[in-house]
């Protein structure tokens, strides 16, 4: 072989050479850029925190929650010292047309760069079988867990409030429920 016929299958392959670092260059700026978000519990935080006060029974925990991340997260449970039992509850129309609480299915979802208010007669998060009286002026800490098992922890204040005494799914009205 001469000189000459090499030059065309040299260039040939100093173009695939090329090309492949190019192509591969970018999958290594791609990678990143796609690579799993931030865990959820660092993206969400609570605002106006509160726990109601009750001497015994059940209570609930109210506040805004806010996701910062740029995907929606759902808090799948939360847990606090103050209670053996933990719920997420939401407000439902039952079949009488009646407004009643019942435990949410899979969790609250909390929407990309969004908020979900905690209030009285809506959505929140009942503390069920205190484990002592919760007194206005006190502190009650708890941990939300995520879909992704990453938690947030805050501290509430506990804050004397007579709310309305709701029904629950099974239609009874609960002593001691009334958030």
């Amino acid at each position: 072989m001469n000189n000459t016929s090499l030059k065309p299958l040299s260039r040939f392959a100093a173009l695939v050479a090329v090309s492949l670092l190019a192509l591969t260059g970018c999958a290594g700026t791609a990678a990143p850029a796609e690579s799993e978000s931030a865990p959820a519990g660092d993206s969400v935080t609570i605002e106006d925190a509160w726990v109601k006060s009750a001497e015994e029974g059940m209570s609930a925990a109210f506040g805004t929650l806010t996701n910062t991340g740029s995907d929606d997260v759902t808090v799948v449970s939360a847990e606090t010292a103050a209670s053996t039992m933990v719920e997420l509850h939401e407000t439902v129309e039952n079949e009488a047309g009646e407004m009643v609480m019942r435990e949410i299915a899979g969790g609250f979802v909390i929407p990309a760069g969004g908020t979900l208010p905690l209030e009285p007669g809506a959505s929140h998060i009942m503390l069920m079988d205190l484990a002592e009286p919760l007194q206005a002026g006190a502190e009650v800490t708890i941990t939300l867990t995520f879909s992704d098992d990453s938690t947030y922890e805050f501290t509430a204040p506990v804050k004397d409030y007579s709310g309305a005494n709701e029904n629950y799914e099974d239609g009874d009205e609960h002593e001691g429920m009334d958030h």
